[in-house]
């Protein structure tokens, strides 16, 4: 082997040693600095950009839960001494269901309570809890929530199931809304059209 074809042998191990030191060692010493936003995830946790190519990162795939209260009716605790009805809000009775976390938790319980008895036990039912809904063809179609706490609720009620009586049409307005009071940036309860609800 000549001189020569050595000392360029040799230079092309010293280019290759170089590369193989410069992509191993000193390139991932490099700080590659993302973005500091973050991403909200449907449980209500937040991800962060992550190197090389700074994406977000993959959200939690498990699912968080919480409590919620459902109002349904009892017919006996809405009775004066007189065992006369009063069609209030004494009748109303607190159901507790679990629901995902997501980003319209009072569509998700305005959505839940509309199911109506499916939601009820068979030891509630006994117990003389109750509620009209579900109605034919009435259904959530818009939430707006105003800066003073109005929460404006649209629904289709193209048969007119939600008129009546006075008794009954209350009942159905009172299962509404004190089931979204229940979160306390709700003040007040405006339901349209203004026509839903009357006896």
């Amino acid at each position: 082997m000549t001189k020569l074809r050595r000392i360029i042998i040799l230079i092309a191990l010293v280019l290759i040693a170089g590369v193989s030191v410069w992509k191993f060692f000193i390139l991932p010493a490099k700080k590659i600095i993302c973005t500091q936003d973050v991403k909200l995830c449907p449980d209500g946790s937040y991800v962060s950009r992550i190197p090389p190519n700074c994406e977000f990162a993959v959200c939690p795939e498990q699912t968080l839960s919480r409590k919620v209260l459902l109002y349904y009716y009892n017919l006996e605790k809405d009775k004066d001494e007189s065992g006369n009805i009063k069609c209030s809000q004494d009748g109303l009775v607190a159901i507790e269901k679990e629901i995902s976390v997501s980003e319209t938790p009072i569509q998700d319980v305005i959505n839940l309570l509309l199911k109506g008895k499916e939601n009820l036990t068979k030891k509630e039912i006994e117990q003389g809890i109750t509620t009209e809904y579900p109605l034919e063809s009435f259904y959530l179609v818009e939430v707006n929530f105003k800066e003073d706490g109005t929460l404006i609720l649209k629904f289709n009620d193209s048969l007119n199931k939600t008129s009546g009586g006075s008794c009954r049409v209350g009942i159905l307005w009172f299962q509404i809304e004190t089931t979204v009071k229940q979160f306390p940036e709700v003040k007040k309860v405006q339901f349209l059209p203004e026509e839903l609800f009357q006896p």
